[in-house]
């Protein structure tokens, strides 16, 4: 996998992906254009993502069906430089008939066996996650 960002102006750069798919990363209007996500925003993206893709995964296959699926994560930020994640909360919110015990058997087997961004930032901060179901 490779990863690579250029220079536009300030501190905005173009990263592309080794899939040759780009998106702008900037800083704040203190500094550049806020015109694009920083990368820790990046990293919560990354860890979202890569769960929801994974929890969608083994519900289709267990023939569970529902009309509505966000998650959502917050990271807590060390107050010394460098700020790094000091905790990382993510929020499973999901709608329609769903069973429970499928879609906590999908999130843990997701958190535990499936998500490599997950299993990268467990080693540098917790993760927790909670869960709710819309009927």
């Amino acid at each position: 996998m490779k990863a690579k960002v250029k220079y536009i102006d300030k501190l905005q750069f173009c990263a592309v992906s080794d899939s040759n798919h780009s998106i702008i990363i900037d800083a704040d209007k203190n500094l550049s254009y806020d015109q694009g996500i920083r990368p820790k925003e990046l990293l919560l993206i990354g860890l979202v993502g890569c769960t929801a893709m994974d929890v969608v995964s083994i519900l289709k296959k267990m023939h569970v069906d529902f009309t509505d699926f966000t998650v959502s994560a917050e990271a807590k930020l060390t107050d010394e430089h460098p700020r790094v994640f000091k905790s990382i909360k993510i929020h499973y919110k999901i709608s329609g008939n769903v069973d429970k015990d499928k879609l906590k058997k999908a999130i843990k087997l997701s958190q535990d066996r499936y998500c490599g961004v997950s299993a990268m930032l467990k080693k540098a901060a917790p993760i927790s996650y909670t869960y709710e179901i819309e009927h």
